[in-house]
């Protein structure tokens, strides 16, 4: 299914953390926190001034992101576990 956001929302795909910590300890899937890390799938064309005038996203597909932890809307698209989040709640780019 083709998924494009509206506006200035993205898509993004949650990368998982580390199973292991440095110590070698295995992490519990119970004990586990949803990662704040992704990388984007899809952008939406920007927002909008009051002008009218567009807005260019900062962020582009294939890029890795920090989001907070509470950021997006978890959605269900081909049966991957996806997030719909505004622009804004990106923290940064991990370059």
């Amino acid at each position: 299914m083709a998924f494009k956001p509206l506006h200035d929302r993205v898509l993004v795909r949650r990368i998982e953390g580390e199973d292991k910590t440095k110590g070698g300890l295995i992490i519990p899937d119970s004990a586990k926190e949803k990662p704040a890390e992704g990388e984007i799938i899809s952008v939406g064309e920007g927002a909008r001034k009051d002008s009218g005038e567009l807005i260019a996203p900062s962020v582009k597909a294939g890029d890795r992101v920090l989001f907070g932890k509470w950021s997006g809307t978890e959605v269900k698209l081909d049966g991957e576990d996806l997030l719909i989040m505004k622009e804004s709640d990106i923290l940064g780019i991990i370059a």
